[in-house]
């Protein structure tokens, strides 16, 4: 190989790394970060919760805005009936859940109506108030992972552009199933809480200092009040707050001695 073609060869392949690095970065864009949203968030279920005195400064709230059930061909619309106060300044993320029903043991029909639909009543909730975010809650089945991919593709695209996107994940997800790859969202919120038989492997992984293989995973994590565990984790990446209590001035000064510790 003579020296012109081997030059002509690495500036090729510089090329391709460099064009690689720029899709790299062009998937790992955290909106979040671009729009200053603060670095701990507090969630905010279907209660009543008075969050007037949390410092807007400090804490976010993601609030779940609406249940959408896929049931048969429909989708059953079930927005937040408790009331949420918060101050003018803090600010929102609203969370859909999404839930899929059998209906005399038949599945979801998973339809491209059901999507935009979906897509739709999403899209409605970043109107609300002070929300300057949106979370989607779903623990999609391996079966349903194509439609939500193809959900979050579409709302993505309705979306203004400047608006994060979060999705929820199951810990075993961040850990050895690749399927959120190349997902079009900011982030994948791991939940370290409530797993079930995986609890104590993830807890102990994590303890350890190692850390989820799934980079959309590695932004942030989920975790509970009442769960409280040793681990080595990233100051630098933004955490989720489960209470299963109503918040209040008090459950938020203790998390100085939990999770803010």
């Amino acid at each position: 190989m003579n020296l012109k073609r081997s030059v002509a060869i690495l500036s090729i392949a510089a090329l391709v790394l460099l064009a690689c690095g720029s899709c790299r970065r062009k998937q790992t864009r955290n909106r979040l970060e671009e729009t200053h949203f603060p670095s701990i968030v507090l969630w905010a279920w279907e209660r009543p919760e008075d969050l007037r005195t949390a410092d807007s400064k400090r804490y976010a709230v993601a609030f779940l805005a609406q249940t959408l059930t896929l049931k048969g061909d429909e989708v059953i619309f079930n927005p937040r009936h408790q009331p949420l106060q918060v101050s003018p300044e803090t600010k929102l993320m609203a969370v859909t859940r999404i839930e899929s029903q059998k209906t005399t043991g038949q599945r979801a029909a998973l339809s491209e109506a059901q999507r935009q639909k979906l897509v739709s009543l999403i899209v409605n909730t970043a109107g609300v108030g002070n929300v300057s975010a949106i979370q989607i809650d779903f623990d999609a089945a391996s079966s349903e992972r194509d439609f939500y991919r193809s959900l979050l593709q579409d709302l993505r695209q309705r979306l203004p552009d400047p608006v994060p996107l979060s999705m929820t994940a199951l810990a075993s997800f961040c850990v050895g199933d690749r399927w959120l790859d190349d997902l079009p969202v900011d982030e994948a919120v791991p939940m370290i809480f409530r797993m079930g038989a995986d609890d104590r492997t993830i807890k102990n992984m994590l303890a350890g200092g190692d850390d989820f293989r799934e980079p959309l995973c590695r932004k942030s994590y989920g975790v509970a009040t009442d769960e409280v565990f040793e681990m080595k984790r990233d100051a630098s990446r933004r955490l989720y707050i489960f209470n299963n209590r109503p918040w209040n001035e008090s459950s938020i000064t203790d998390l100085q001695k939990g999770w803010l510790k």
